[in-house]
């Protein structure tokens, strides 16, 4: 787990509402309110896409939503950025390849 519990100046990390997101598949514990990149990170996913011509790894880069590093389809729509989208419980997210699927139109 890669989550601050401790900041030298925020101090201790306050108790949030848990919610159940599910990560290409899989079961994910988050805190309520909190960034999709934000619970990823803490739970060591390694890359969130994958590039469209070298099919190389991305994670989180900007962190403000200005790039386009951390995208990955959530609730069937591809290309949300989860650096500025909080999680809801039920959430599905996916690992994104490439530009994502539009509905039957697959860019790999």
């Amino acid at each position: 787990m890669q989550r601050i519990l401790e900041h030298p100046i925020l101090g201790p990390l306050p108790e949030e509402e848990k919610v159940t997101i599910y990560v290409d598949g899989e079961p994910v514990e988050a805190r309520k309110g909190e960034m999709i990149a934000a619970t990823l990170m803490a739970t060591g996913k390694p890359y969130f896409r994958k590039t469209v011509k070298r099919h190389e790894p991305r994670s989180i880069f900007c962190g403000i939503g200005r790039c386009t590093d951390c995208v990955m389809t959530v609730n069937g729509i591809p290309n949300v950025r989860t650096c500025v989208t909080a999680v809801e419980d039920g959430m599905v997210i996916e690992t994104q390849m490439g530009f994502g699927d539009w509905g039957g139109n697959d860019s790999k």
